[in-house]
């Protein structure tokens, strides 16, 4: 069953003016619910765009958004519910951060929910568990702490509302290495006990490759794939053509099928490249090629 629905969406910047620009164009795609998805494509593909539409940031310019079956557009003064179950977490979210407590940032979200003191208290604990933040840590400012840690508080606030589906717009944007593997596993462990929908935006093909079940390609304001990782990834010649990078591991063993060696053409990760080359050396080699 889809969890997001959009027909024919389109969304024109500027309309009528001779800045006019379709951002998103004849959007036509059904999100199944529990799906751990990555969203890729140039600057200026339309991603942004797309996604801000899925929790009623944006009002299409023609076209319908559907959540759960329901038009979400079909009662306009209730589109502030629609936030609280489709959850945006911006790119550098941490800059949205303005309570004086990493407690009270977590909070606010539930708090307009209009919740119990008892269910807001069980919440935040929860959702601070799930991002890895630590007891000592949620009475400071949140201007206290590094980067990494207001990007767990900014997205520990939109989970604490537990949305059916949870947005993240480059949530890795501007970490070190270590940090962006850190907040990766939290959400893909987040995604596995809580079996919600994820949307990851993402610029790393390495990342969306590694950590998503399906991916979505958009270019030029339309959705040009939508795909399992595994198939979309098999196209590289096409993603390489939209002005995207497949991921590295890809690119090294194309360049070895060319060679001659028996390789896949569908490896996307350093795991499943392990696992060809193994298959490779116990059967001698690019002789049996």
């Amino acid at each position: 069953m889809s969890v997001i629905k959009t027909e024919h969406l389109t969304h024109t910047y500027s309309q009528g003016t001779s800045y006019e620009r379709a951002a998103i164009s004849d959007i036509n795609l059904e999100i199944e619910a529990g799906k751990m998805i990555g969203i890729i494509g140039h600057t200026g593909s339309g991603k942004s765009t797309l996604i801000q539409h899925f929790n009623g940031l944006l009002r299409p310019t023609e076209g319908k958004i559907y959540v759960d079956g329901e038009d979400i557009w079909e009662k306009p003064k209730e589109i502030r519910k629609v936030r609280f179950r489709v959850g945006l977490v911006f790119q550098y979210p941490e800059y949205q951060l303005f309570e004086d407590t990493v407690y009270q940032d977590i909070a606010f979200g539930p708090k307009n929910m209009g919740l119990s003191e008892e269910e807001i208290d069980r919440r935040v604990k929860e959702a601070a568990l799930f991002v890895g933040l630590k007891d000592d840590q949620m009475e400071k400012s949140p201007f206290e702490l590094s980067g990494g840690q207001k990007r767990r508080v900014a997205i520990a606030g939109v989970i604490a509302m537990s949305p059916e589906v949870l947005i993240l717009d480059e949530p890795t944007a501007g970490l070190d290495p270590k940090g962006r593997d850190r907040i990766l596993g939290q959400i893909l462990e987040y995604h596995q006990e809580q079996k919600k929908t994820i949307l990851l935006v993402s610029h790393s093909m390495e990342d969306v490759a590694k950590y998503t079940e399906q991916v979505l390609v958009m270019n030029h304001s339309r959705v040009d794939m939508f795909d399992d990782v595994e198939q979309v990834f098999s196209r590289s010649k096409e993603i390489e053509a939209m002005g995207l990078a497949v991921p590295q591991v890809s690119r090294v063993f194309l360049s070895l099928r060319e060679k001659g060696w028996p390789v896949p053409q569908n490896v996307y990760t350093v795991e499943r490249a392990k696992e060809a080359l193994e298959r490779i050396m116990q059967q001698g080699g690019k002789a049996h090629a």
